[in-house]
Protein backbone atom coordinates (compact mmCIF):
# COMPACT_ATOMS: atom_id res chain seq x y z
CA UNK A 1 0.00 0.00 0.00
CA UNK A 2 1.17 3.41 -0.81
CA UNK A 3 0.60 6.57 1.23
CA UNK A 4 1.71 9.97 -0.34
CA UNK A 5 1.77 13.00 2.75
CA UNK A 6 1.36 15.95 0.18
CA UNK A 7 -0.49 19.22 0.17
CA UNK A 8 -2.83 19.94 -2.42
CA UNK A 9 -1.29 22.97 -3.39
CA UNK A 10 2.67 21.60 -3.40
CA UNK A 11 3.62 21.34 -6.78
CA UNK A 12 5.72 18.55 -5.90
CA UNK A 13 3.36 16.45 -4.43
CA UNK A 14 0.95 17.09 -7.72
CA UNK A 15 3.43 15.70 -9.59
CA UNK A 16 3.80 12.72 -7.80
CA UNK A 17 0.03 12.24 -7.80
CA UNK A 18 0.26 12.50 -11.77
CA UNK A 19 3.08 9.60 -11.81
CA UNK A 20 0.99 7.70 -9.24
CA UNK A 21 -2.61 8.33 -11.34
CA UNK A 22 -0.24 7.03 -15.06
CA UNK A 23 0.63 4.21 -13.78
CA UNK A 24 -3.02 3.32 -12.52
CA UNK A 25 -1.38 3.13 -8.82
CA UNK A 26 -3.81 3.52 -5.86
CA UNK A 27 -2.45 5.66 -3.17
CA UNK A 28 -3.60 6.75 0.42
CA UNK A 29 -3.65 10.42 0.82
CA UNK A 30 -2.93 12.32 3.85
CA UNK A 31 -2.86 15.94 3.84
CA UNK A 32 -0.04 17.76 5.44
CA UNK A 33 0.68 21.45 6.78
CA UNK A 34 4.40 21.30 7.12
CA UNK A 35 4.48 24.90 9.01
CA UNK A 36 2.55 23.00 11.60
CA UNK A 37 5.17 19.97 11.82
CA UNK A 38 3.53 17.42 13.17
CA UNK A 39 5.60 14.90 15.16
CA UNK A 40 4.47 11.78 13.21
CA UNK A 41 5.45 13.78 9.76
CA UNK A 42 8.88 14.43 11.46
CA UNK A 43 9.22 11.33 12.42
CA UNK A 44 9.01 10.23 8.43
CA UNK A 45 11.27 13.93 7.09
CA UNK A 46 12.57 15.79 9.79
CA UNK A 47 13.10 18.42 7.34
CA UNK A 48 9.48 18.72 7.53
CA UNK A 49 9.41 19.33 3.21
CA UNK A 50 6.77 17.62 1.17
CA UNK A 51 6.12 15.17 -0.70
CA UNK A 52 7.05 12.19 1.38
CA UNK A 53 6.20 8.66 -0.09
CA UNK A 54 5.53 5.09 2.17
CA UNK A 55 5.60 1.95 0.59
CA UNK A 56 4.15 -0.47 3.12
CA UNK A 57 5.77 -0.27 6.59
CA UNK A 58 9.33 0.62 4.17
CA UNK A 59 11.57 3.76 4.59
CA UNK A 60 10.16 7.41 3.84
CA UNK A 61 11.07 8.59 0.32
CA UNK A 62 11.35 12.37 0.93
CA UNK A 63 10.77 14.72 -2.35
CA UNK A 64 9.40 14.86 -5.72
CA UNK A 65 12.25 13.67 -7.40
CA UNK A 66 13.42 11.28 -5.37
CA UNK A 67 9.81 9.58 -5.54
CA UNK A 68 10.00 9.79 -9.22
CA UNK A 69 13.08 7.57 -9.54
CA UNK A 70 11.78 4.87 -6.74
CA UNK A 71 8.68 5.00 -8.79
CA UNK A 72 10.13 4.44 -12.17
CA UNK A 73 12.58 1.69 -10.70
CA UNK A 74 9.78 -0.16 -9.01
CA UNK A 75 7.08 0.57 -11.58
CA UNK A 76 7.82 2.54 -14.64
CA UNK A 77 10.70 0.27 -15.93
CA UNK A 78 7.82 -2.32 -16.47
CA UNK A 79 5.26 -0.26 -18.19
CA UNK A 80 7.34 -0.16 -21.59
CA UNK A 81 5.70 2.61 -24.07
CA UNK A 82 4.01 3.51 -21.15
CA UNK A 83 7.31 4.61 -18.83
CA UNK A 84 7.45 8.01 -18.04
CA UNK A 85 11.36 8.16 -18.07
CA UNK A 86 13.40 7.33 -21.23
CA UNK A 87 15.46 4.70 -21.49
CA UNK A 88 18.20 6.39 -23.56
CA UNK A 89 20.95 8.36 -21.44
CA UNK A 90 20.27 11.22 -23.28
CA UNK A 91 16.37 11.45 -23.25
CA UNK A 92 16.76 10.11 -19.49
CA UNK A 93 19.00 13.47 -18.80
CA UNK A 94 16.60 15.94 -20.62
CA UNK A 95 13.54 14.39 -18.78
CA UNK A 96 15.33 15.39 -15.54
CA UNK A 97 16.66 18.57 -16.26
CA UNK A 98 13.26 19.84 -17.05
CA UNK A 99 11.50 18.27 -14.47
CA UNK A 100 13.82 19.93 -11.80
CA UNK A 101 13.24 22.92 -13.67
CA UNK A 102 9.65 22.83 -13.39
CA UNK A 103 10.00 21.47 -9.50
CA UNK A 104 13.01 23.70 -8.45
CA UNK A 105 13.62 26.88 -10.63
CA UNK A 106 10.28 27.41 -11.23
CA UNK A 107 9.25 26.52 -7.82
CA UNK A 108 12.03 28.68 -6.05
CA UNK A 109 11.03 32.09 -8.17
CA UNK A 110 7.00 31.57 -8.94
CA UNK A 111 4.89 28.99 -7.44
CA UNK A 112 6.03 28.56 -4.01
CA UNK A 113 6.21 32.22 -3.80
CA UNK A 114 2.22 32.98 -4.74
CA UNK A 115 0.94 29.81 -2.74
CA UNK A 116 3.08 30.93 0.00
CA UNK A 117 1.52 34.47 0.26
CA UNK A 118 -2.15 33.46 -1.46
CA UNK A 119 -2.70 30.50 0.62
CA UNK A 120 -0.40 29.00 3.08
CA UNK A 121 -0.81 32.43 4.95
CA UNK A 122 -4.32 32.29 5.26
CA UNK A 123 -4.05 29.15 7.34
CA UNK A 124 -1.11 29.80 9.61
CA UNK A 125 -1.15 31.22 12.51
CA UNK A 126 0.60 34.84 13.17
CA UNK A 127 3.08 32.83 15.25
CA UNK A 128 3.66 30.25 12.40
CA UNK A 129 4.59 33.10 9.47
CA UNK A 130 0.81 34.01 8.69
CA UNK A 131 -0.32 37.16 7.59
CA UNK A 132 -0.85 39.58 5.41
CA UNK A 133 0.00 38.81 1.96
CA UNK A 134 3.47 40.77 1.09
CA UNK A 135 2.93 42.50 -2.26
CA UNK A 136 6.39 42.57 -3.11
CA UNK A 137 6.75 38.97 -3.51
CA UNK A 138 3.56 38.70 -5.64
CA UNK A 139 4.66 41.06 -8.32
CA UNK A 140 8.38 39.34 -8.67
CA UNK A 141 6.47 36.05 -8.88
CA UNK A 142 4.05 36.97 -11.63
CA UNK A 143 6.63 38.80 -13.31
CA UNK A 144 8.95 35.67 -13.29
CA UNK A 145 6.03 33.81 -14.13
CA UNK A 146 5.18 35.15 -17.51
CA UNK A 147 9.46 34.21 -18.46
CA UNK A 148 8.28 30.38 -17.57
CA UNK A 149 5.31 30.36 -19.31
CA UNK A 150 6.96 31.56 -22.96
CA UNK A 151 9.89 28.44 -22.35
CA UNK A 152 6.27 26.54 -21.76
CA UNK A 153 4.98 27.67 -25.02
CA UNK A 154 8.80 27.29 -26.63
CA UNK A 155 8.85 23.67 -25.62
CA UNK A 156 5.42 22.93 -26.54
CA UNK A 157 6.02 24.47 -30.09
CA UNK A 158 9.59 22.68 -31.01
CA UNK A 159 8.32 19.32 -29.30
CA UNK A 160 5.68 17.13 -29.15
CA UNK A 161 5.39 16.65 -25.99
CA UNK A 162 8.08 18.88 -23.22
CA UNK A 163 11.11 16.88 -23.85
CA UNK A 164 10.61 14.74 -26.50
CA UNK A 165 8.48 12.55 -28.83
CA UNK A 166 6.23 10.83 -25.69
CA UNK A 167 4.84 12.02 -22.69
CA UNK A 168 7.13 11.91 -19.37
CA UNK A 169 7.83 12.97 -16.44
CA UNK A 170 8.65 16.74 -17.57
CA UNK A 171 5.32 17.25 -19.06
CA UNK A 172 3.30 15.98 -15.23
CA UNK A 173 6.01 18.29 -13.71
CA UNK A 174 5.47 21.62 -15.46
CA UNK A 175 1.40 20.54 -15.41
CA UNK A 176 1.58 20.12 -11.68
CA UNK A 177 3.19 23.64 -11.46
CA UNK A 178 0.86 25.31 -13.65
CA UNK A 179 -1.90 23.87 -12.14
CA UNK A 180 -2.20 25.45 -9.20
CA UNK A 181 -1.08 28.35 -10.84
CA UNK A 182 -4.09 28.30 -12.74
CA UNK A 183 -6.26 27.76 -10.48
CA UNK A 184 -5.24 30.69 -8.68
CA UNK A 185 -6.30 32.29 -11.72
CA UNK A 186 -2.14 33.55 -12.43
CA UNK A 187 -1.79 32.28 -15.56
CA UNK A 188 -2.36 34.74 -18.32
CA UNK A 189 -3.11 32.02 -21.32
CA UNK A 190 -4.25 34.18 -24.05
CA UNK A 191 -0.65 35.31 -23.88
CA UNK A 192 0.28 32.08 -24.68
CA UNK A 193 -1.84 29.78 -26.65
CA UNK A 194 0.83 27.20 -27.18
CA UNK A 195 1.42 26.57 -24.03
CA UNK A 196 -2.58 26.30 -23.32
CA UNK A 197 -2.52 23.70 -26.17
CA UNK A 198 -0.26 21.41 -24.57
CA UNK A 199 -1.85 22.52 -20.88
CA UNK A 200 -5.54 21.15 -22.29
CA UNK A 201 -3.95 17.67 -23.41
CA UNK A 202 -3.08 17.42 -19.95
CA UNK A 203 -6.22 18.20 -18.33
CA UNK A 204 -7.62 15.58 -20.62
CA UNK A 205 -5.34 12.34 -19.55
CA UNK A 206 -7.25 10.52 -16.71
CA UNK A 207 -4.35 11.15 -14.14
CA UNK A 208 -5.65 14.85 -13.91
CA UNK A 209 -9.29 14.45 -12.94
CA UNK A 210 -9.07 14.78 -9.26
CA UNK A 211 -6.97 17.61 -9.59
CA UNK A 212 -10.49 19.28 -11.46
CA UNK A 213 -12.72 18.56 -8.61
CA UNK A 214 -10.53 19.72 -5.48
CA UNK A 215 -11.28 22.79 -4.02
CA UNK A 216 -8.84 24.76 -1.37
CA UNK A 217 -10.94 25.97 1.32
CA UNK A 218 -12.16 29.51 1.56
CA UNK A 219 -10.22 29.85 -2.06
CA UNK A 220 -12.37 29.04 -4.66
CA UNK A 221 -11.00 28.45 -8.21
CA UNK A 222 -10.87 30.78 -11.32
CA UNK A 223 -13.87 29.89 -13.39
CA UNK A 224 -12.51 27.82 -15.96
CA UNK A 225 -10.51 25.74 -13.80
CA UNK A 226 -12.73 22.98 -14.34
CA UNK A 227 -13.03 23.29 -17.62
CA UNK A 228 -10.92 20.83 -20.61
CA UNK A 229 -11.78 23.27 -23.17
CA UNK A 230 -11.33 26.80 -22.00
Amino acid sequence: MLTLHHHPMSAASRFIRLVLGEYGERVELVEERPWQRRQEFLALNPAATLPVLVEDNGPAIVGGTVAAEYLDETRGAFQRERRLLAEKPGERAEIRRLTEWFLGKMDGEVTRYLVRERVFKLEMRAEEGGGPPDASAIRAARLNLKNHMRYVGWLAESRNWLSGTRLSYADLAAAAAVSILDYLGEVAWDEEPLAKEWYMRMKSRPSFRPFLAERVRGIPPVAHYGELDF
